[in-house]
């Protein structure tokens, strides 16, 4: 069967299996403002009284938040996604020289002037299960680095 629309589809997933890299390579401001939307942590970081302004200020303030997401075992995974990206948005826009990377499996991380990688979203899923690391102990080793 002939399916012109399906032809050019195919051919852009096959000319491109990362699509995230991609993006990140011709939009990265763009991919890095998709990445800060985080949407579940700023609404439960609102529903605290706690404003989320993309500084270190705002990671140190999630780190007190009481972890009602625990609770939920369909919330946690998500949470700490966005705490991760959350996370990886502050060091991108406040430490010079770090910027998003994406590995082969489509995992996003930060990566830094010195060439370490910095696994956000691993440290975000761990914050929101166990409370550590804290969010700004990760981002207080990053800035140092």
């Amino acid at each position: 069967m002939n399916i012109p629309f399906l032809d050019n589809w195919r051919k852009r997933r096959e000319a491109d299996p990362r699509p995230l890299a991609a993006a990140l390579d011709r939009d990265p401001e763009g991919v890095g403002e998709l990445l800060a939307e985080c949407e579940l942590l700023r609404a439960r970081a609102q529903a605290a009284g706690v404003r989320l302004d993309d500084t270190p200020r705002s990671l140190a303030a999630i780190d007190q938040l009481p972890p009602r997401w625990r609770d939920d075992p369909e919330e946690l995974p998500w949470l700490g996604n966005d705490a991760g990206l959350y996370l990886g948005t502050v060091i991108v826009r406040t430490v010079p020289g770090a910027s998003w990377h994406v590995w082969p499996g489509g995992q996003p991380v930060v990566r830094l002037a010195s060439g370490r990688e910095i696994h956000v979203v691993e440290a975000g899923l761990d914050w929101a299960m166990s409370g550590a690391p804290e969010l700004f102990r990760v981002y207080a080793e990053a800035a140092e680095a």
